[in-house]
């Protein structure tokens, strides 16, 4: 069970990240954030790069077909960080969070139609027991008691989703053939490079992020780039522990992260409103609980069968 004691790090190092964006979001990046986040995110991965090449000289070695994987799947994870952004910049992290539940889903349904493997009955009843906890959060509830469909959250999660089982199932397949600190490398290569693109080609978010850098003190930049080292370490803590069980054992503890991100967004809420503020009035309370309860059931069933 050493694969477990590991990979239940990242969630919980996942959930801080979750609740320090959505704090850069609301209270100092609220016009820029996206952009701002994103060049971030992007061009510190820069700072992994000596890290790793110290630890693993070898990373040039690396094959041809799977530098390019390793590539594409970096600019996966732009991609991805861009939808997750974008859904968390109007919604609550502990109900942006839930969505990555079905980040095991579209991995068993990429396996079927990529790799040929087959789903059981007890695997498709978890798939709609998860679907089913994310509808939960997926309703909004407003003073009213109305319901309305946060249709722009779940179109967003829903890409973030597919791209982390993409980006899980294909950086596997080539640390099996190389190694995980190699893949690492390349990955954080290709998310550097891609943080200067935006940078250089989308003018929109270049002038947020250099509007962000004018108005904000040296304390709040501090504070996102030990975000993102904590955002870099969780990968690759994740990246070890795929290369100590099958993939869907490991993604079974993203189960964890809703449960982290909401204990973590109620204490901030109760002692630190003035950093972290979520609904906690009992509806809404209630509404996320049984949302994670049920989506963490489905993922236990999806995984088990």
């Amino acid at each position: 069970m050493t694969w477990f004691f590991l990979a239940i790090i990242a969630p919980f190092l996942y959930a801080l990240t979750n609740q320090i964006d959505k704090a850069l979001l609301d209270k100092y990046f609220k016009v820029s954030g996206v952009g701002t986040l994103i060049i971030f995110s992007g061009v510190l991965s820069i700072l992994a790069l000596p890290v790793i090449y110290f630890f693993e000289p070898t990373v040039f070695s690396i094959g041809g077909r799977e530098m390019l994987i390793m590539l594409f799947v970096g600019i996966l994870n732009i991609t991805l960080l861009w939808s997750y952004l974008v859904a968390l910049k109007d919604d609550e992290a502990s109900i942006i969070i839930v969505f990555y539940q079905l980040v095991p889903v579209f991995a068993l349904i990429l396996a079927y139609y990529l790799l040929g493997e087959t789903i059981t009955t007890m695997q498709s009843v978890a798939m709609g027991i998860i679907i089913f906890g994310t509808t939960l959060v997926s309703i909004e509830i407003n003073d009213d008691n109305n319901f309305k469909l946060k249709r722009q959250t779940v179109f967003f999660m829903l890409i973030a989703s597919v791209l982390w089982a993409l980006e899980s199932v294909l950086f596997k397949y080539v640390a099996l053939d190389e190694n995980v600190l190699r893949s690492l490398f390349w990955q954080n290569l290709a998310l550097a490079g891609a943080g200067i693109a935006i940078f250089c080609f989308i003018p929109k978010y270049r002038q947020h992020f250099l509007d962000s850098i004018k108005a904000n003190s040296v304390g709040i930049f501090s504070v996102n780039v030990l975000n993102e080292i904590i955002y870099m370490l969780a990968n690759a803590v994740y990246a070890f522990a795929y290369m100590l069980a099958p993939i869907a054992l490991i993604l079974l503890t993203n189960s964890f992260q809703p449960i982290f991100v909401f204990a973590i967004g109620v204490f901030m809420t109760l002692y630190f409103p003035h950093i972290i503020s979520e609904k906690i009035e009992a509806k809404h309370l209630w509404q996320k609980l049984f949302a994670i309860i049920i989506t963490g059931i489905g993922t236990f069933i999806l995984l088990y069968q």
